[in-house]
């Protein structure tokens, strides 16, 4: 079992290309994301996991040399990270997953969570823990609209404790965010069935960062022009 102070950790092979400190959601152990920092980790970036503890990622993500340096949070982490991006914490960007538009809603079962088989041994290991800190709400709009970082915002399009519509409507104060939805994906969106796409998509997206521009396409799909037939 990690602490907030001792984050578990996923190492690249070989040279960093960027730095992600992730807080888990409400009674997450961070075992749960080792298929996440595994997967990350290969295509190149440092991986930290803190429970429950969005403070604690931030403190040792500000000390961290490989850019981009990028807060992520699931569930109710994604309210710490929205909350201290909002308060301007040095950081090139923030991912949230999974965001909660309610915070006083109850801890959802493993089947609302993930339809993924592998995921739902890992939930059946990494149980809960029994003491479970509250969700802090989603910061106000006026917050929102403060941040000055890009937010990646990924979401199941059939998560029922969370509904997507309800978490676009709640984000759309935010001045750079880029929405992408795991179709009929469930909460855990991050370690869902449609994980191995997530990962690919959050890899370009942290690729076009380091890049300088999260906006400007690296890869681009081109139609085929029709061949004309006498």
């Amino acid at each position: 079992m990690t602490t907030t102070s001792s984050p578990a950790l996923w190492t690249p092979p070989t040279r960093v290309r960027g730095t992600l400190a992730l807080v888990t959601g409400r009674g997450e152990r961070a075992g749960v994301y080792e298929r996440f920092g595994r997967r990350l980790s290969s295509d190149g970036y440092l991986v930290a996991v803190f429970e429950e503890d969005a403070d604690a990622a931030s403190a040792w993500l500000s000390e961290a040399t490989d850019t981009p340096r990028v807060l992520v949070g699931s569930d109710a982490g994604a309210s710490g990270v929205l909350r201290l991006a909002a308060q301007g914490i040095s950081v090139e960007a923030a991912v949230v997953a999974a965001t909660l538009v309610d915070a006083e809603i109850d801890l959802p079962s493993a089947e609302e969570r993930t339809a993924c088989p592998l995921h739902l041994g890992v939930l059946a290991t990494e149980a809960a823990s029994v003491d479970v800190t509250p969700a802090e709400p989603l910061p106000a709009p006026a917050d929102l609209a403060a941040i000055e970082v890009p937010v990646l915002a990924v979401h199941g399009g059939a998560d029922t404790v969370s509904p997507l519509p309800q978490v676009i409507d709640a984000l759309r104060a935010v001045p750079d965010l880029e929405i992408v939805e795991t179709v009929d994906g469930l909460h855990d969106a991050l370690n869902d069935q449609s994980h191995r796409s997530v990962a690919a998509a959050l890899v370009q997206w942290l690729e076009r960062l380091r890049g300088g521009d999260v906006h400007a396409a690296i890869v681009r799909t081109h139609e085929t022009a029709a061949v004309a037939t006498a």
